[in-house]
């Protein structure tokens, strides 16, 4: 995958550095640039992008977790799709 740092997704969301990763997707630090807050970018791997299933399972979780509200789960701000790249953006 190329280097994020620096990069503009969906016209909004700067991304800072990178914070870590897992099976699925990589997390980076972020800026929403509208509303001058920091968050949290999760960004399914890109090998993983191609497979139908993977891209299914992404969105649910986004669907998922937007629907519940609890002081200990973050919340879900946005999720996109620019090119090949899947992204959630949380608090």
């Amino acid at each position: 995958m190329k280097t994020l740092i620096g990069q503009i997704i969906g016209n909004r969301y700067e991304i800072i550095e990178k914070l870590g990763g897992g099976g699925m997707a990589l997390v980076f630090k972020g800026i929403d640039l509208l509303l001058s807050r920091t968050v949290t970018i999760k960004i399914l791997r890109e090998q993983l992008a191609s497979d139908l299933d993977v891209v299914r399972r992404f969105q649910k979780e986004a669907q998922a977790v937007a629907k519940l509200s609890h002081p200990n789960i973050v919340s879900i701000y946005d999720v996109g799709q620019e090119d090949e790249l899947y992204y959630l953006v949380m608090e």
